[in-house]
């Protein structure tokens, strides 16, 4: 994982003194929370200190689109941008990814991209130096190469080595302010980053050692975080556990759960994708359960279950932890969901990310899917 890393409380203001090309930055970001909490002004301040100028793009949706790509893209050809910040959750970090390669490279960033109508080309030159400061914890695109993009009824990960950021800066204290809700579900998402990781075909001893550490510290601090947003402890450890995460995707993958909820998002955008996690945790991982037993027994124990002999009891770790957090009682029909969606999602999972499917402990079919949507649905 090659991106230079400051984490800790204050952790921003070592962009005064980072390495960056000299010229203009550019800061990519949602707008309204990272505006309102002074996140923005915090940032284009200490890179004035080091002598930089930032222009800010603030329109990044929550599921960040094509059309945010191109735009911010287009900026940085236009305005001769050096180096660009992505500050705010996944979608604002993903978006300047993207938008780094795009400004740099032929083309449409979908003609990057390896599934679905994507036109699945190699990115050949570098990109511009990405700065990423997340002021959520869930995704760990800090700390990994990939990117989700949404395009129409299609969202797909994409990426690859030359999206790895060049600094990340995890500053615990840009992440107080998140309400419970989204506290909750960004630390669902990085708990099942680190997961699947472990279960994943993929897995290796040291994705294995990230992985475990990371459903620790999350474990641990989850439920304290949302329930009381200014435990700093709290943040501290659920920022780490993300961050751990990322490590693991880069070292390892995501599975076939993840390819079902973005094929959910994809169909309902309102659906914030660590809800759709949530909804659908129970079945995909109880599916697994007779597969690898000693896997999931070793994962609820790192979720605090010390005595744990059976895979059942990781069952009863997410259950725990997801009354803790106050998400037990999600409903997919809440946002829009029918039953006769569920072959529509199953048959876009596969068409744009197919390749998670492959990486999961034992096959997982079109009717498996259903069957996990149909369980999952309330």
């Amino acid at each position: 994982m090659p991106t230079r890393l400051y984490f800790g409380s204050g952790a921003v203001d070592r962009l005064a003194k980072a390495r960056l090309p000299e010229g203009r930055g550019l800061i990519i970001t949602g707008g309204s929370s990272t505006t309102r909490f002074g996140y923005v002004d915090k940032v284009a301040a200490a890179l004035a200190q080091g002598g930089h100028e930032t222009i800010v793009y603030d329109k990044v949706q929550p599921n960040p689109t094509i059309e945010g790509v191109r735009a911010c893209a287009a900026i940085c050809r236009e305005q001769r941008i050096a180096f660009v910040v992505g500050l705010g959750g996944g979608s604002s970090i993903d978006t300047a990814k993207a938008a780094a390669v795009m400004a740099t490279n032929d083309g449409d960033w979908w003609d990057y991209i390896h599934g679905g109508t994507g036109g699945g080309q190699r990115i050949r030159n570098d990109a511009l130096p990405i700065v990423a400061i997340p002021t959520t914890a869930g995704t760990g695109t800090e700390a990994d190469p990939f990117t989700v993009i949404t395009n129409g009824e299609e969202k797909i990960g994409g990426g690859g080595e030359k999206c790895f950021p060049a600094l990340s800066i995890v500053d615990p204290d840009f992440m107080l302010t998140v309400p419970p809700r989204p506290t909750a579900y960004q630390g669902f998402d990085a708990l099942f980053h680190a997961c699947e990781g472990y279960i994943a075909r993929t897995a290796s001893p040291m994705s294995d050692m990230f992985a475990l550490r990371a459903v620790e510290l999350i474990g641990q601090s989850l439920a304290d975080a949302v329930q009381n947003g200014d435990d700093k402890d709290a943040r501290a450890n659920v920022a780490l556990g993300n961050t751990l995460a990322g490590f693991v995707e880069t070292l390892s993958s995501c599975t076939g759960e993840h390819a079902i909820e973005h094929a959910m998002s994809a169909r309902h955008p309102a659906l914030p994708h660590g809800a759709g996690l949530i909804m659908i945790a129970r079945a995909y991982w109880q599916h697994f359960a007779p597969v690898i037993p000693n896997r999931l027994t070793a994962l609820a124990r790192a979720l605090r279950r010390t005595d744990a002999a059976a895979p059942e009891d990781f069952l009863a770790a997410l259950d725990q932890l997801m009354q803790a957090c106050g998400v037990d009682t999600l409903r997919m029909s809440e946002y829009g969901f029918t039953p006769d969606e569920f072959g529509w999602i199953a048959d876009n999972a596969a068409q744009t990310m197919g390749g998670l499917f492959r990486l999961d402990p034992a096959p997982l079919s079109r009717e498996d899917v259903i069957a996990i949507l149909q369980a999952s649905f309330r």
